[in-house]
C-alpha cells in the first residue's frame, strides 16, 4: 500500500464522528448546495470540523455518508472542489492540500480520448483555519548571501521574534530536512512568513505548525514572505531559481562582518542586482566583533556596490523612512543587525511593514511555466508566476514553444492559488493552471503561456549585454554556459564580440540556445553560469528562430 493510499485509509478508518475533524462528501454541487441557506450551514458545519480538527479538518470527496467507495467522474470532482473552497472561504479557512486517487467508479464520458479512463476519483482535502493568502498586501523577499552569513536565522528571528542563541538556534526554524539540520545547512528554498496588525508585528511562535502560520495570515493585514535561497556554492543554481524563476519584491543580502564580502557575496548581489530587484543589505553578526571591524565591512559593501553602479544608504545615518522613500533599482539600504542581540530588528520590522508591493507588468498575459503537475481528475497543471496581464477560467491560451517551434492551442479548466480555486488571477500572483488540451508530459519549464491571439515567434538566438561576475580565465567563441532566463534553464554558445570575455568585463555577445528555441525579448534579464563562471546579462535584441536553422 503506498503511503498516498494510506492517506486515504486512515481518514475512512476514522470515520465521520459527532465532534470529529472528518466529513464524507459523496459530491458537492453548485445547484444542490449553494442554494436555499444551504451555504451557510455546511459552512458552519466545515467550521465545526476545524474546530474540533485543533484548526485542521480532513474532507473526503467521493464516498458515501458511512466510507463506502462510490467514486465521482473528474468533472464532479473538480465541482466539487469548486464548492468546498467556497465554504472553507466562508468559515474563514482554506484548502490547503488535495490528494486523488482512482477508484473502480464513474468515468469521465466528457473526456478527450487519452484523459478518458474507465474509473473514477475519490480525493482526501485537508482544510486549514485561516483565510488563504493575498497578494495585495504580501511582499515576498528575496534572500541571499555567502554560507553561514546568517540567512536563515535572520529570517528565523524576523519570523517569531525570537533571539538567536548564538549557534543558529532561530535558523531551525527553517531548515526543515533532517541532513540540513545536522549540517547546519540550506540545500534548498525554504519559506517563512511574518505580518503586521494596527499593533505591529505579528510572528509565529512555530513556523513548523500548519495553524500558526494560518493564524499569522488570518490575523495580519500585511504579510511578508521569504524566500530563504542557498548560499553554499554547489546549490547555486537554487539561489538563482529563487531569484530569477519566481516573482520577488526585494531582495535582502545578508553579509556577516566575521567574514566580510566573498565572491560568493559579489555573485549574489550582482544576481539580485541585475535582475532590477530593489535590494536591502543587513550586515549580520555585529555582536561578535568591534565597530571598527563592522566600519571596515560596510566600507568593504559600499565599495562592492559603487562598482556595479548602484548607491549605498546608511540606514543608521540616514534613517528608516528615508531607506523606505529611496529604496529602487539603483539605491541600496545598508543596516547593521545582530541576531543575537536583536540590534537592527526594529529597522527591519518598520521596512517590511511600510514598503509598497512592487506593480506586475501592464499588457497581455503572460506567464512562463516553473513547475507542471498530473492531477487525477484535473488533468495537466502548469504552475508559475504570471508576468503580465490577468487570466481567468475558460480563457483560450496558446502554450509553447514545443520541441518543433509550434504553439498549441490550450484551455483554462481551473486556477489554483494557494491551494484555493480562484476564478482569476492577475500579474504578480503565483498559480497553477489545469489546461485542458494538452498533456501534462508534453508541457516543459520554460515553456510561456499566452493570448489565443497572440502571434509568438520562438527565438534560438539573441544578442545581450553581459557582465562576467566570475570566471577562471577569459570568455571566448564556443564558451558554453547554462543560461537561466525567466524559467528557462537551457545550456547555450556564446560568440563574444571582439572574440573575448574578461572577469569582470562587460560587453556583448550572441548567445545561441543549443537544443532548442523559447519565447525570449528584448529587455529580459537573465543569468549565465557554468563551472565556477557566473555572470548576468540582458537581452538587447532577438533573432526568429527560422532565421538560424540547425
Amino acid at each position: 500500500m503506498s503511503p498516498d493510499r494510506a492517506v486515504l485509509n486512515r481518514a475512512l478508518e476514522r470515520g465521520e464522528q459527532e465532534g470529529g475533524s472528518v466529513e464524507f462528501k459523496e459530491r458537492l454541487t453548485e445547484n444542490l448546495h449553494l442554494s436555499d441557506g444551504r451555504l451557510e450551514s455546511l459552512a458552519a458545519q466545515l467550521r465545526h470540523r476545524v474546530l474540533s480538527g485543533d484548526g485542521e479538518a480532513t474532507y473526503v470527496i467521493g464516498v458515501t455518508d458511512n466510507g463506502g467507495i462510490a467514486g465521482i467522474s473528474p468533472a464532479e470532482f473538480s465541482e466539487s472542489m469548486d464548492v468546498l473552497s467556497l465554504l472553507a472561504d466562508e468559515a474563514g479557512a482554506h484548502i490547503e492540500e488535495v490528494q486523488t486517487w482512482g477508484v473502480d467508479g464513474v468515468g469521465d464520458h466528457d473526456a478527450t480520448e487519452d484523459e478518458a479512463k474507465p474509473r473514477g476519483i475519490v480525493g482526501v482535502a485537508i482544510i486549514t483555519e485561516g483565510s488563504v493568502l493575498t497578494d495585495d498586501d504580501h511582499i515576498v523577499v528575496g534572500t541571499a548571501g555567502h554560507v553561514d552569513h546568517g540567512k536563515s536565522t535572520l529570517v528565523g528571528s524576523l519570523v517569531t521574534g525570537a533571539a538567536d542563541d548564538g549557534q543558529g538556534d532561530t535558523r531551525s526554524f527553517l531548515d526543515v530536512q533532517p541532513h540540513e539540520v545536522e549540517r547546519g545547512l540550506s540545500a534548498d528554498l525554504s519559506y517563512g512568513v511574518y505580518g503586521f496588525d494596527d499593533d505591529g508585528p505579528v510572528r509565529m511562535d512555530n513556523p513548523h505548525r500548519k495553524t500558526d502560520r494560518a493564524r499569522v495570515v488570518e490575523e495580519s493585514d500585511r504579510l511578508v514572505s521569504f524566500v530563504d535561497t542557498v548560499g553554499h556554492e554547489p546549490w547555486l543554481r537554487t539561489t538563482i531559481r529563487g531569484l530569477v524563476g519566481q516573482k520577488l519584491d526585494y531582495g535582502l543580502l545578508t553579509v556577516a562582518v566575521d567574514d566580510g564580502v566573498t565572491a560568493t557575496t559579489r555573485e549574489h548581489l550582482g544576481i539580485l542586482l541585475a535582475t532590477d530587484l530593489p535590494t536591502i543589505v543587513a550586515l549580520t553578526k555585529v555582536d561578535l566583533v568591534d565597530d571598527e571591524r563592522v566600519e571596515e565591512v560596510e566600507r568593504e559593501v559600499e565599495s562592492a556596490l559603487r562598482e556595479v553602479d548602484k548607491t549605498p544608504l546608511r540606514v543608521e545615518r540616514h534613517g528608516v523612512e528615508t531607506a523606505i522613500e529611496e529604496i529602487s533599482e539603483t539605491v541600496v539600504p545598508v543596516l547593521k543587525t545582530s541576531a543575537v542581540t536583536q540590534q537592527g530588528f526594529a529597522d527591519l520590522d518598520a521596512m517590511f511593514e511600510s514598503l509598497p508591493k512592487t506593480a506586475g507588468e501592464d499588457g497581455e498575459f503572460r506567464m512562463y511555466v516553473d513547475r507542471t503537475y498530473n492531477v487525477q481528475g484535473v488533468g495537466a497543471v502548469a504552475s508559475g508566476t504570471i508576468k503580465s496581464g490577468e487570466v481567468q477560467a475558460g480563457d483560450e491560451l496558446l502554450l509553447g514553444p514545443m520541441q518543433d517551434g509550434a504553439f498549441r492551442e490550450v484551455e483554462v479548466r481551473s486556477i489554483e492559488m494557494h491551494y484555493h480555486r480562484v476564478d482569476e488571477a492577475k500579474a504578480g500572483r503565483i498559480v497553477g493552471i489545469a489546461l485542458k488540451g494538452v498533456r501534462e508530459a508534453d508541457i516543459e519549464r520554460g515553456m510561456a503561456l499566452l493570448p489565443r491571439d497572440a502571434d509568438p515567434t520562438p527565438v534560438r538566438e539573441f544578442e545581450a549585454e553581459v557582465m562576467v561576475l566570475n570566471h577562471p580565465t577569459r570568455i571566448g567563441e564556443g564558451y558554453e554556459p547554462v543560461v537561466h532566463l525567466e524559467t528557462v534553464s537551457e545550456a547555450a554558445v556564446f560568440t563574444p564580440e571582439g572574440g573575448q570575455l574578461l572577469p569582470g568585463d562587460a560587453g556583448r555577445t550572441r548567445v545561441r540556445f543549443k537544443f532548442r528555441s523559447y519565447l525570449v525579448e528584448a529587455g529580459q534579464k537573465f543569468v549565465f553560469r557554468e563551472g565556477r563562471s557566473k555572470g548576468v546579462g540582458t537581452v538587447t535584441d532577438v533573432a526568429p528562430v527560422d532565421e538560424h536553422p540547425r
